[in-house]
């Protein structure tokens, strides 16, 4: 039973970034904007929460600092996509580059160091229970923050005024400008949530699954995030879904070799990205069924008539 709990908590670790990066884009492209960007903003938010939480010994500084770094690397693609009007997909791609490399700039002088534990929640009675207790009482607190901010968002689209405005911008931004709403502002703004929230998971790696810097330590899942909007249908429960999946494999990619499985580590460790790559092919099959879920302006720049 103890390795069951110790899979299933392995499974949730490994899944929390990846919650934080794909809702945070799911959000992006529902408003019409195709972000290419996320593993960038979210190394550069790895190594600006471990390397400010590190200084200033207090981790929600650091938590915060990750999120402003992800949310200005947003701003950064914003400026270039909907002000200067660049090919979203190559400024994504740019800055994802531009991440990885400055990230390891910056990472220099904190290689092998490493933080204090993140703290976790322990509720007196409940955290002690048997397999409960551990699993829903004794997370980290950004686990419990990663599950309310998919609610939150899926609340926000269905019964905000302002999720309708942004999902009406990524169905139709020509017809929502005509009837006077602020196109750019809102993917301006859409952009920044999607950048925090990439950066926050970039941090979570660094600062609470392996308290450490190493470079290239997000290790493609920002690409495993955009996979998942497109497996989720743009929808934020299915994307909370879709990133445990991901995450049991990554957690079985790590536990088969002590189940006596007998294949080399490296076969294993291509697990996640196989799996990617496989759900995007299924995917790609039904290409009427993604157009139907996928916003009608993805990825199409919006010039304002004058």
């Amino acid at each position: 039973m103890d390795l069951v709990v110790n899979i299933l908590l392995g499974i949730i670790v490994a899944a929390t970034p990846l919650v934080f990066a794909a809702i945070g884009e799911l959000v992006v492209e529902k408003s019409g904007v195709l972000n290419l960007g996320v593993e960038g903003m979210m190394i550069v938010g790895a190594i600006a929460g471990f390397s400010v939480t590190l200084e200033s010994g207090n981790y929600l500084i650091g938590i915060v600092s990750a999120i402003l770094a992800g949310a200005l690397m947003a701003l950064l693609f914003g400026f270039l996509t909907q002000t200067l009007l660049a090919n979203q997909v190559a400024t994504g791609l740019a800055l994802t580059m531009f991440g990885l490399g400055l990230a390891a700039l910056w990472g220099q002088s904190y290689s092998g160091k490493t933080a204090d534990k993140f703290p976790k929640l322990d509720i007196p009675l409940l955290s002690d229970l048997p397999v409960v207790g551990k699993l829903v009482f004794g997370q980290d607190y950004l686990v419990y923050l990663s599950v309310a901010l998919v609610l939150a968002v899926s609340w926000f689209f269905r019964k905000t005024r302002g999720g309708l405005i942004i999902r009406a911008i990524g169905e139709n931004h020509e017809a929502a400008h005509a009837i006077g709403y602020p196109v750019v502002f809102y993917r301006y703004l859409a952009l920044l949530f999607g950048g925090g929230c990439a950066g926050l998971g970039g941090a979570y790696l660094s600062v609470v699954q392996t308290p450490f810097w190493a470079e290239d330590m997000t290790a493609g899942r920002g690409w495993i995030a955009l996979a998942l909007v497109v497996f989720a249908a743009w929808r934020p429960g299915r994307a909370l879904l879709g990133a445990y999946l991901f995450g049991g494999i990554t957690i079985l990619q790590l536990h088969s070799q002590g189940f006596g499985v007998k294949i080399e580590a490296q076969y294993l460790s291509m697990l996640p990205y196989l799996a990617t790559i496989m759900v995007l092919v299924m995917i790609s099959s039904d290409r009427m069924k993604v157009k139907l879920n996928a916003p009608a302006c993805l990825a199409q720049s919006f010039r304002a008539a004058t």
